[in-house]
């Protein structure tokens, strides 16, 4: 179940990012015409909603 983000999560980023750390979050990397997992770097259609590879999903 996804919400907003809270008061304590904008608390933790800038926590995280004054030290160094992304807090961004992960999406597909692109290879030529393909998505590529960020996890394992499995290639997949652009329609790929999850890692047919090892499960990784852009929302968790």
């Amino acid at each position: 179940m996804a919400s907003a983000p809270s008061d304590h999560d904008e608390l933790f980023d800038q926590f995280l990012s004054e030290r160094g750390h992304p807090t961004e979050p992960v999406r597909w990397d692109r290879s030529y015409n393909k998505k590529q997992c960020p996890e394992c770097g499995g290639l997949h259609d652009r329609s790929a909603t999850e890692c047919s590879v090892c499960g990784w999903g852009p929302d968790g």
